[in-house]
């Protein structure tokens, strides 16, 4: 397959998509039969301007997390993901590396839960896709790039989020995260981005590196499901926080939830609006 025919598979598709079905609302005049150019981008998390390159051709050597991107807000069947890997020129990634793929089972998950903060993260626990009301929970996470992204690098080294911890939690949560991700490691000893990821935290932390070098591998189990999140504009909020691994693919969804007519719903609600109002400000 040659590169140039990339763009114009991907123009394809995306002239199919209804914005309807990937939470875009279709309102007023539209030129594009599907979405529009700018709409793929900010679902796929690129620029315009990159888009705009590859669906000319302009640009063809797109990294596989693109791809992956693309193929996820397209929506994509199997057959089709794969055929856009080899338009890029890759071979799709197999089991033996961490998936990065939101499946389209999944996705239709995503989209029944519209009004509700999820957040999808890989086995690394790199973020794949958050919801609008995740990010008007926790803050924009549309400008987190790279180990930004990861949440092991977050909690251990980086700024954190905004759900509050007391220091027993605190340590309780990275030591849980960095064992996970020592099982993650030996489910897949031939990815080189999951080296790289490990290299990296070990470089920045000696917090990470004596957490890693411990003897506890475990799956990650947050012994707190109840979590007070810091909301700049609304406040304490008390909400449950529940994460569901999906085996097959190896992901992690992570759910936010208020009793229904309580308090702190009625708090979540309003972080949400002035959280989603901000962000397409």
């Amino acid at each position: 397959m040659k590169s140039w025919e990339f763009g114009p598979a991907v123009r394809r598709w995306r002239d199919r998509v209804a914005p309807e079905a990937v939470g875009v609302s279709a309102g007023g005049r539209r030129r594009a039969t599907g979405l529009r150019r700018e709409e793929l981008a900010a679902l796929a998390g690129i620029s315009v301007d990159y888009l705009t390159r590859l669906e000319q051709g302009r640009a063809t050597s797109p990294s596989t997390q693109v791809v992956e991107s693309l193929s996820c807000a397209l929506r994509l069947s199997d057959v089709e993901r794969e055929h856009l890997f080899r338009l890029a020129g890759q071979t799709p990634p197999g089991l033996d590396v961490v998936s990065s793929r939101v499946t389209p089972s999944v996705q239709r998950l995503l989209d029944r839960l519209a009004y509700t903060p999820v957040a999808v993260h890989d086995a690394t626990w790199t973020l794949i896709v958050a919801n609008a009301p995740y990010d008007g929970l926790m803050g924009d996470t549309s400008t987190w790039s790279g180990i930004e992204r990861n949440a092991v690098w977050r909690h251990v080294i980086g700024p954190g989020t905004r759900a509050v911890h007391t220091p027993r939690e605190q340590a309780d949560f990275e030591a849980s995260l960095v064992a996970d991700l020592r099982l993650t490691a030996a489910r897949y000893p031939a990815d080189r981005r999951l080296r790289g990821l490990v290299h990296e935290l070990s470089t920045q932390s000696p917090r990470f590196v004596e957490l890693w070098e411990s003897a506890e591998i475990a799956p990650h189990r947050d012994r707190s499901r109840h979590k007070i999140i810091k909301h700049p504009a609304v406040g304490l909020i008390t909400l449950d926080c529940d994460t569901l691994i999906v085996a097959g693919d190896d992901l992690r969804i992570t759910v936010y939830t208020a009793e229904p007519s309580s308090d702190d719903a009625e708090r979540l609600a309003l972080a949400i609006v002035l959280g989603t109002q901000a962000l397409i400000d």
